[in-house]
């Protein structure tokens, strides 16, 4: 009797062998595809010396392509005078289209961005065949992104109109518009005007300081380069204020000679955003 209860204790022992083990439980089908969570990724804690360093680096790649750099030039100059023509025809506009077309840059640089990456990472030649055709990889992510920058600028636009529409009976013309504006008894409506602009420009800039780069880079989806770019501005907000002044006065004082510095100015800003996107993101 012993002998048999000895014998059923062995079988029912899992150590033994030629005992089958226990199967691991079951893991969902998509959880080795799933990626880190952006919030897990490590971004660089920055000083203010870092964006003069940054266009140092862009002016240095504006000068090993300026074919490249001087046909996005000729796009940002025409890009001034189009602002130029709205001043004209429709003055309420034309400081948050001026502002949108600043913050929209990082989008509308995507070529420069290439060019950079192609210098820094000799994944390829740069050229400007490549570069107009970088954004093809990431059509839709890019897509989705440009509506919602698209959408803050209709919501800055209309805000600017209310603001407008309350201050003023009629909208004034172009003639008579800095007049009214420097007239202290409209102190009231450039505060205003101020800082709904700032609030708008400020989620522009905060959203889109680095998304675009990385989206082109990683191909990463718009909602995660959103909140990386959203981490880096909180994580370094002193520093990426400097990086935003520096881009806001640069391409005001360009606009001043007819717009020509931006033939200069915008690339090398181009370029600049790539090396602030690698500083900030480290290198897969």
């Amino acid at each position: 009797m012993a002998e048999a209860i000895h014998a059923d204790a062995s079988h029912d022992d899992p150590s033994e062998p030629g005992t089958p083990e226990a199967a691991p439980p079951a893991q969902p089908a998509n959880a080795e595809q799933r990626g880190p969570s952006v919030f897990a990724l490590t971004l660089a804690d920055l000083s203010p010396s870092d964006p003069v360093r940054w266009l140092r680096l862009g002016w240095a790649d504006f000068q090993r392509c300026p074919r490249i750099g001087l046909f996005y030039g000729l796009c940002f100059f025409a890009m001034g005078h189009a602002l130029l023509a709205v001043f004209q025809n429709a003055p309420a506009y034309v400081l948050a289209l001026s502002a949108g077309f600043l913050l929209m840059g990082p989008f509308l640089c995507l070529g420069l961005y290439d060019a950079s990456k192609a210098m820094q990472t000799y994944d390829h030649r740069p050229s400007l065949r490549a570069s107009l055709l970088a954004w093809r990889p990431t059509k839709g992510t890019m897509g989705i992104f440009a509506g919602v920058l698209l959408i803050l600028e209709l919501l800055w636009g209309r805000a600017s109109l209310v603001v407008f529409a309350v201050t003023f009976n009629t909208m004034p013309s172009t003639e008579k518009l800095l007049p009214q504006l420097i007239n202290p008894e409209n102190l009231g409506f450039l505060i205003t005007y101020t800082i709904v602009g700032g609030i708008f420009a400020g989620l522009i800039f905060v959203t889109s300081v680095i998304s675009i780069p990385m989206i082109m880079d990683r191909e990463t989806d718009a909602i995660s380069a959103g909140l990386t770019s959203i981490r880096a501005c909180l994580q370094n907000p002193g520093v990426m204020l400097i990086w935003g002044a520096l881009i806001t006065v640069l391409i005001g004082l360009a606009m001043l000679p007819v717009f020509l510095g931006l033939l200069i100015v915008g690339p090398v800003i181009g370029h600049a955003t790539w090396h602030a996107y690698r500083h900030i993101v480290p290198a897969p």
